[in-house]
């Protein structure tokens, strides 16, 4: 063959090969920030009416059916702020969110609004990574070819701007559940750890999560300096637990999601109960939202929440692999007062998830609680 004519062919060739080159998808495009300077980019922040002002009072249920109300007020200038990031709840089809609210202003206020009764609270709204493609993703299917830094992204600008222009040297409160506690722990490792504002830090709470550490110990692993609460008055540290049944422990196969131990570098699952943090069983002040229950026989409720003081048991455990806060359900769900927990996932409960939908409903009055004693210990500390 002349070599012209090879020639030829192999430009061909090259030609067809880029031409189909240029088929391949672009890689992922970065959107464009939020403005978090506009009030609708929030669900929660001072002088916003919306999931963080309504209607948090509720009506304790003791175990013989007898009820009472439990008031709440919100005081006018709370002394410090929490930051709250939710969890996964858009029912957008798409992968990651827009920024309408929709299902997630009903699980802010039921995750974060009770927090208005000891803090100022903020609670941006993010391009959330969504429900269907969390389904997507478990079905082996997930998204393709999409940005998948948008959810972070967005909290960091929000928590930007946030310090910029609200924070002026207060001391905060990072929430999260799930998604959101998953984020927060990115946004201390990243932004917060080992840097000047990291003094100005009460406490993280992020329960459905998992954060790692030394066996024996209460920090190393995922964060450097950040440790496990274990004390009322501890400052800087963080709350974190995966909750399942003491009937339905957490699945070996398949394994469950939350508090597994890591071969890889040794590392174990950290637990800290809201309710006792020095460890041991405790009951546990469990807010549900009402819905059209009936909670007490023969009574009529009227406010949103139900307060079930003594429903229900925790206790931080290690059984197998797997270190979470066990919950035990007390008394009948027949008797005079109905003692279910909303928490379960799946029905029958899924051993994988265990009562993630709980995780904060759970133990949301200690959580509060704990809020205003460790504020207490850090303006003490900060005078």
């Amino acid at each position: 063959m002349p070599r012209m004519t090879r020639s030829l062919i192999v430009i061909a060739v090259s030609a067809l090969a880029a031409g189909l080159g240029a088929q391949t998808p672009p890689a992922p495009q970065k959107p464009a920030p939020n403005d978090y300077s506009k009030p609708d980019t929030w669900l929660c922040r001072p002088g916003k009416d919306g999931a963080c002002t309504s209607d948090q009072r509720a009506t304790e249920i003791a175990a013989d059916g007898s009820i009472k109300p439990v008031p709440f007020t919100r005081p006018a200038d709370p002394p410090f702020d929490c930051f709250y990031v939710y969890p996964t709840a858009s029912e957008d089809p798409t992968p990651y969110s827009d920024m309408n609210p929709g299902r997630e202003i009903a699980v802010t206020t039921a995750q974060f609004g009770r927090y208005g009764a000891v803090c100022r609270q903020f609670a941006p709204l993010y391009r959330s990574f969504t429900l269907a493609a969390l389904r997507q993703r478990d079905s082996g299917n997930a998204p393709q070819n999409v940005y998948t830094n948008t959810n972070y992204d967005d909290v960091v600008d929000a928590w930007n701007y946030y310090l910029k222009n609200d924070n002026k040297g207060r001391g905060f409160i990072l929430v999260g559940h799930s998604q959101g506690s998953g984020l927060i722990t990115r946004l201390i490792q990243n932004e917060i750890e080992g840097k000047p504002i990291q003094k100005q830090m009460i406490a993280a709470y992020t329960p459905g999560t998992t954060v790692q550490v030394p066996p024996g110990k209460d920090v190393g692993g995922t964060y450097k300096s950040v440790s496990v609460c274990r004390k009322p008055d501890q400052i800087g540290c963080v709350v974190v637990y995966g909750s399942y049944r003491s009937t339905l422990p957490p699945s070996v196969t398949p394994p469950a999601r939350f508090g597994r131990a890591r071969t890889a570098d040794g590392t174990v699952a950290s637990c800290a109960n809201p309710a006792a943090l020095g460890g041991g069983k405790a009951t546990t002040d469990t807010y549900q939202t009402r819905g059209t229950a009936e909670w007490a026989k023969g009574k009529t409720i009227d406010t949103p929440y139900v307060r079930m003081p003594g429903m229900m048991t925790a206790e931080c455990v290690t059984r197998g692999e797997y270190t979470y806060l066990e919950i035990t359900v007390n008394g009948s769900p027949d008797g005079p007062r109905r003692n279910v927990a909303n928490g379960d996932v799946g029905n029958p409960p899924d051993p994988t998830w265990g009562m993630h939908n709980g995780d904060m409903s759970n133990t949301i009055g200690d959580l509060v609680a704990l809020a205003k004693r460790q504020a207490d210990a850090w303006a003490r500390a900060n005078k």
